[in-house]
């Protein structure tokens, strides 16, 4: 019926408390008593290989006191019905989840593009994109469409913030438009104009503001646009 430890049942063999093997274990199937869970223990590494008829190691789990290492052709981890969640090959890195949640206090950080349908917050919270020492860009082949339902956006930059269409036109859509910080140009003339401006545009593009007339006080060569 076996020695020590070691029992022989008609499941296989059965082994009691703590055991050690000093050489290699072969085994089809190891599993835990019912009410216990399986513990795989080592001073150093624990390392599961698994080979293919030649002997070579397709997969490797290892498993060390700093760091947890796999090897192979893709890691998955399903749910408990047999959806993928998390996929990770040579080529791609997929998350199977409806939502990605980074919890982290810096946010997510990516050194490269990023392609996603949709970018939200958390309800109640803020939602920023950034990038500390470069660019931000944002590219889609059918618009972008930037949503605050209950708040203000801002966009901030240290230099040009600029807003490009190729093919349609640039629609500011609002019940007040406000540029605040318009240069005013020389006045044209000594009438009145109860308050009244016009907004000019220079050569460049540049936009400034008039003294309303009768006609058109917008100069072409206004101290404003050098």
């Amino acid at each position: 019926t076996g020695m020590g430890h070691l029992r022989v049942t008609k499941e296989g063999l059965r082994l009691e408390g703590e055991s050690e093997f000093l050489f290699p274990l072969y085994a089809k199937e190891i599993h835990s008593r019912v009410d216990s869970s399986l513990l795989l223990q080592s001073t150093h590494n624990v390392t599961v290989n698994a080979r293919n008829s030649n002997g070579e190691v397709t997969g490797r789990l290892n498993v060390g006191p700093k760091m947890v290492e796999f090897h192979g052709q893709q890691f998955q981890i399903n749910s408990k019905d047999g959806k993928p969640l998390f996929t990770v090959d040579e080529n791609e890195v997929v998350i199977g989840t409806d939502k990605l949640r980074v919890t982290g206090p810096e946010g997510a950080l990516f050194e490269h593009s990023v392609e996603t349908p949709l970018v939200k917050a958390e309800a109640f919270k803020q939602l920023r994109l950034e990038s500390p020492t470069r660019s931000l860009s944002m590219d889609a082949p059918r618009g972008i469409n930037i949503k605050a339902q209950a708040g203000n956006i801002e966009a901030l930059s240290q230099m040009d913030i600029k807003l490009h269409s190729s093919d349609g036109v640039l629609l500011l859509d609002a019940e007040t438009v406000r540029l605040p910080k318009l240069p005013e140009g020389a006045r044209g003339g000594s009438g009145i104009s109860q308050g009244l401006y016009e907004i000019c545009v220079c050569p460049d593009g540049k936009l400034y503001l008039s003294v309303a007339g009768v006609g058109s006080t917008c100069q072409e060569y206004s101290r404003a646009c050098q």
